[in-house]
């Protein structure tokens, strides 16, 4: 890696509090979309490419841990220490529903085909939401073996995958039966799982080591000692060469998926990384941190000029999906008023 480039990130202002999860929508006619979860309760939208704020979600009273958007990134979801998850409308801002729960919700995913909404959380009960009947009290799932720290959907949204805060392992539901039919064993407990675009591979992240494991016939395919203690990975989509991760020490370290050779290391955070996440496309990633800013990283600096500029919201004249025309469509997204995050520090932490 030529050591005179240096990766400058977009950086994305607007929480209050540490950014604690982050997901990126698949790209939609309008482009892709960026929600980020934060300990300020103000879940926010973001261009994906750009950074450029478009709005943030208003409604819970206690630290958000997750965060989501549906197949077509009209509707988010949220889950909070306020014990509820929330449903939202992603053009308008709107709550559309919000779910009860007895315990902190520290987890939450729309399935494939956006009809259902799992959520998980200090309670030890994975619960599916119908979206089409959502007063209909949900599906439970109660034998998860400790409280849940990660839930996500694949094989089409007839497998479970969810891992616990206290305890290692990931345990994979069968969605019908509601029993575990595998357990992927880890020494530590899984802080971040991500199943891959192509729906190849699960990336795990527990202590210092970042796992991948084949999401069909659940074999662990590779297994990488990291330089400190990671809290997320992410593989990036599009070739599957190359993977993140990031924790205590604070830096993006970016690594050769096949022989685990890190082959970039990106400083700027002030504050240990709690997520990391590529971008559809594979162009970029994004880092949330306990300093409460997100970072936006391309994937190979040297694509910029080292006399590149980028301004702390994102390039001009160089994005494929107009900030104006996303606005237009998303003008009326009910956002924060200026200021108004100060006063979010009263939001209670789990």
């Amino acid at each position: 890696m030529d050591k005179k480039k240096v990766a400058v990130p977009l950086v994305c202002h607007g929480h209050s509090r540490p950014v604690v999860d982050l997901f990126y929508s698949p790209v939609s006619p309008d482009g892709f979309f960026l929600i980020s979860a934060s300990k300020d309760s103000s879940p926010m939208l973001r261009n994906g490419e750009t950074g450029d704020w478009i709005g943030t979600f208003e409604g819970h009273k206690g630290a958000v841990w997750s965060c989501c958007l549906d197949t077509n990134a009209l509707r988010a979801a949220s889950g909070s220490a306020d014990f509820s998850a929330k449903l939202w409308d992603a053009l308008t801002g709107d709550e559309l529903q919000s779910f009860e729960h007895k315990h902190i919700v520290r987890a939450c995913a729309f399935s494939e085909d956006t009809h259902l909404l799992l959520t998980g959380g200090f309670e030890k009960i994975l619960r599916i939401f119908d979206l089409n009947r959502p007063d209909a009290p949900p599906r439970e799932v109660d034998n998860s073996p400790g409280s849940i720290r990660t839930v996500a959907w694949l094989h089409s949204d007839q497998t479970i995958l969810s891992s616990c805060a206290d305890i290692g392992g990931v345990r994979l539901w069968d969605i019908r039966s509601g029993k575990i039919v595998q357990t992927l064993e880890t020494k530590s407990p899984v802080t971040s799982a991500e199943v891959s675009q192509d729906g190849r591979y699960i990336t795990t992240a527990d202590g210092s080591t970042v796992k991948f494991w084949d999401a069909n016939h659940f074999g662990l395919v590779k297994s990488y000692d990291m330089p400190c203690n990671v809290e997320s990975a992410s593989l990036e989509p599009k070739f599957g060469n190359k993977f993140v991760a990031g924790g205590e020490d604070m830096w993006i370290h970016v690594f050769d998926f096949h022989t685990g050779e890190q082959i970039g290391c990106n400083k700027g955070h002030h504050g240990p990384v709690h997520c990391l996440r590529f971008s559809p496309g594979g162009e970029s990633y994004a880092s949330g941190s306990e300093d409460g800013t997100i970072r936006i990283w391309q994937l190979s600096p040297a694509s910029h000029d080292e006399n590149d500029s980028l301004p702390g919201n994102g390039p001009t004249g160089k994005v494929k999906v107009s900030a104006d025309d996303v606005a237009q469509k998303i003008e009326v997204l009910h956002v924060s008023k200026e200021g108004k995050t100060a006063e979010k520090d009263k939001a209670t932490d789990a």
